[in-house]
């Protein structure tokens, strides 16, 4: 018995060694791959293939990165300050849909008399989408920050609500039926059962919503702003300042990794007991 637990046990080992050694072989590959790629894009511009005017080279890139995180000009503000700005509204916009839209998604899936109640209201608002609530948000509430935490809010809700509905679905009836045979009650099955099962397809849902949100907010500064990464990316076209979109444009993605990049630490975390 000794003996077959013990070759299980290095068994578990050498696969997450595998496991180990094949993420940073893939991170490996994925970090050469983008230092060719910004190469040949250098490249392609110092040698004249790319015109300046719509593209401009990564050095270029970076010169206005470097310069734009102590330089007002030409939108009066900082990198830092729409960072904050952004990330300001996007997280609070977040983490009330998250707040909001997973119980609503968990009880909705578990409990039929709230998903009659709260489904036809739902699939009123889901096909509209969230950018095409700025006009009246703008009309209701300005260009300040409710509207825009508003739409980032709306944007991730319905992700959240449907991946945490669809979670709760795929319980497995036969941990339902053995609950049942043991005397649980349903509130105790739907908290001991069905909302851990339901925890890979939340966080899926969650992705998603930050996804969805992040874009959503851009669109917003956009459209009715004075500050935030839309704006400045806004501002860089009414400039003619390719390199500052371009700063904005990247600002975006590196931030959209990182957050994403905690969400899943955040999984593996919670998720442990599943590993």
């Amino acid at each position: 018995m000794n003996t077959n637990q013990e070759k299980l046990t290095k068994a578990i080992a050498r696969e997450r060694k595998h496991i180990k050694n094949k993420s940073r072989n893939l991170l490996f590959t994925s970090i050469i791959s983008i230092v060719v790629l910004l190469a040949l894009w250098e490249l392609s511009v110092q040698l004249g293939w790319i015109t300046t005017r719509f593209f401009c080279a990564p050095s270029e890139v970076l010169n206005a990165l470097i310069e734009k995180l102590t330089n007002r000009a030409p939108d009066g503000a900082t990198l830092p300050v729409h960072i904050l700005s952004s990330m300001k509204i996007s997280m609070v916009g977040f983490l009330m849909a998250v707040l909001i839209g997973t119980p609503l998604g968990l009880l909705m899936g578990w409990y039929k008399p709230v998903d009659k109640f709260i489904r036809p209201a739902f699939n009123l608002i889901r096909p509209i989408p969230a950018v095409g609530w700025i006009p009246l948000m703008i009309v209701l509430l300005g260009i300040g920050l409710a509207p825009k935490v508003f739409i980032v809010f709306l944007s991730a809700f319905v992700a959240v609500v449907l991946n945490s509905y669809a979670g709760i679905k795929l319980t497995n009836r036969a941990m339902i039926n053995v609950s049942k045979t043991c005397g649980a009650s349903n509130f105790t099955i739907f908290r001991r059962v069905g909302i851990p099962s339901a925890m890979p397809m939340v966080f899926t849902g969650w992705k998603v919503g930050l996804g969805l949100s992040w874009s959503t907010l851009v669109a917003a500064e956009m459209l009715a702003s004075n500050d935030g990464l839309g704006y400045m990316i806004l501002a860089g076209r009414q400039f003619m300042r390719v390199n500052l979109i371009m700063v904005g444009m990247l600002t975006i993605g590196v931030i959209g990794l990182i957050l994403f990049a905690l969400l899943n630490w955040l999984e593996k975390i919670v998720l442990k007991w599943r590993q």
